[in-house]
């Protein structure tokens, strides 16, 4: 049995640094007293306790997800809070002792309040326990695991609630890459056609273009502010933005006043050969300071590797097709989450679980399959780009200095938006019929890499470069 996951599961909104780390938390928190208030036990609560585990606690001070904590309590969404807000709500909390609920509540809540446990629960790496009391009585616990992506379960989630994918309720019931591609054979149709046809069962077209619209310009908008940023990002690695100086040589005195007129900038810029590349690391990187700087981004599939698909996606509309508009995005953002969600079915998007691999490597893959429909490959052709995109990310490992998304993850954004450009490129002269490893077949040995990747390798910053290169060093 597989279930349904939509394109709008795999391109979450939310804020940075990491979907797994930060996004989760945050989404835990906020179900967490939900449920409290559902339960009646909301009202009467004096305290709360919060302990992290395994890599939540081991990289959980620079990924933020003590401040993401502070917010999910708080109610607020990370979806829609105002960027500026979060820092007034966190030092709010931190100043005053106490968290503000929605009605007015207050509960004292103090640093001691939330505890690093540096061992693994054994069901995820991503571990969270909530603990609610009143008069010192223990009236709530309640464990959930951050499963990448800014996906959460618990332990005993009954998943008969989900939506299963199957003949009965959705057209092209998918969960192997194998299964996607005979059903594009077989309606000769593109995967985007395909994954349209199983979205409207549960949205109207309406709303999918609209939902698609908001994700493409939330992108738009991230990159914009990347690229018009300058300075220092915060956490103590003292990182230097380097977008703003890429995008003010690249592309030197025109003049726009908002993200679509700077698109029409960038088109009618002469783009030389050598700067093609410079523009999509410019568009990855700036995406992914904007997310170290707790900007708002778009998961894609999780928040280390949000850089990947729209830098992807910015190369086609500026450099290969100045015509394009929302049909083409629409089509790159349905098959690159179809692509994502695959992957999540049969292996791991989450770096706790499988290193770097199932980040970058993912959103590669799905940049990559994504780009091959829109320059006219085959759905077997698209497939075939994803297959090579994971294949030379395979073994990946994620080791960030100081538990920080910053060094190697920004930069790793550049690289597998090139690779996935790189993949398109090589798929669009494949024959398919030719291709010796399949991506069902990449896709396992992903997994299996996976399970055998240290521990130390997994978003624990206990090898690797964050123990050979440390705060101080820098």
């Amino acid at each position: 049995m597989s279930q349904f996951i939509s394109v709008f599961d795999m391109l979450k909104i939310g804020v940075g640094p990491s979907s797994s780390h930060t996004l989760g938390p945050w989404r835990a928190a906020q179900e967490w007293i939900s449920k409290l208030r559902e339960q009646h036990i909301f009202d009467s609560l004096d305290k709360i306790h919060v302990d992290l585990y395994g890599s939540l606690s081991l990289t959980g001070k620079g990924h933020a997800t003590d401040l993401a904590i502070l917010l999910g309590l708080s109610e607020a969404d990370p979806e829609y809070i105002p960027i500026e807000d979060i820092f007034i709500i966190v030092e709010r909390i931190n100043t005053q002792q106490e968290i503000y609920f929605k009605g007015g509540k207050k509960i004292p809540f103090f640093k001691e309040s939330i505890v690093f446990n540096k061992e693994f629960l054994p069901f995820h790496a991503n571990g969270i326990t909530f603990r609610a009391f009143k008069d010192k009585k223990e009236v709530s616990t309640e464990t959930y695991y951050s499963i990448g992506g800014g996906f959460i379960v618990q332990e005993h989630d009954n998943l008969e609630e989900e939506i299963e994918i199957s003949k009965q309720n959705f057209p092209y019931p998918i969960n192997r890459a194998k299964e996607l591609e005979g059903f594009c054979e077989k309606e000769n149709a593109a995967i985007s056609d395909i994954v349209l046809q199983n979205e409207l069962v549960v949205n109207s077209a309406e709303k999918i273009d609209f939902e698609l619209k908001r994700i493409w310009d939330t992108m738009l908008e991230c990159m914009y502010i990347g690229c018009h940023t300058k300075g220092v990002l915060p956490g103590g690695l003292h990182v230097k933005r380097r977008a703003f100086e890429m995008q003010e040589k690249l592309i030197k005195n025109a003049e726009y006043s908002n993200p679509d007129e700077w698109i029409t900038a960038i088109r009618s810029s002469e783009v030389k050969f050598r700067e093609i590349l410079k523009w999509v690391s410019c568009f990855a990187l700036s995406v992914n300071e904007v997310n170290a700087a707790l900007g708002r981004v778009v998961t894609a599939p999780t928040n280390g590797s949000a850089g990947v698909i729209p830098a992807v996606l910015m190369y086609y509309l500026v450099i290969e097709n100045h015509e394009a508009g929302f049909n083409e995005i629409k089509k790159f953002l349905l098959t690159a989450g179809e692509i994502g969600s695959i992957f999540k079915k049969n292996a791991t998007i989450s770096a706790a679980m499988g290193g770097c691999q199932a980040e970058i490597g993912v959103s590669s893959a799905m940049a990559a399959a994504a780009l091959t429909e829109l320059l006219g490959g085959s759905a077997s052709q698209a497939l075939v780009a994803a297959e090579i995109a994971m294949e030379h990310h395979l073994g990946l490992t994620c080791d960030p200095i100081g538990g920080l998304v910053q060094i190697p993850c920004i930069e790793r954004n550049a690289m597998g938006a090139i690779k996935a450009i790189n993949a398109a490129e090589i798929a669009l002269e494949t024959d398919p019929k030719s291709v010796k490893v399949p991506l069902d077949k990449v896709i396992n040995t992903m997994w299996e890499t996976a399970k055998d990747m240290h521990k130390n390798y997994k978003e624990t910053s206990e090898g690797g470069l964050a123990i050979n290169v440390g705060l101080a060093d820098c």
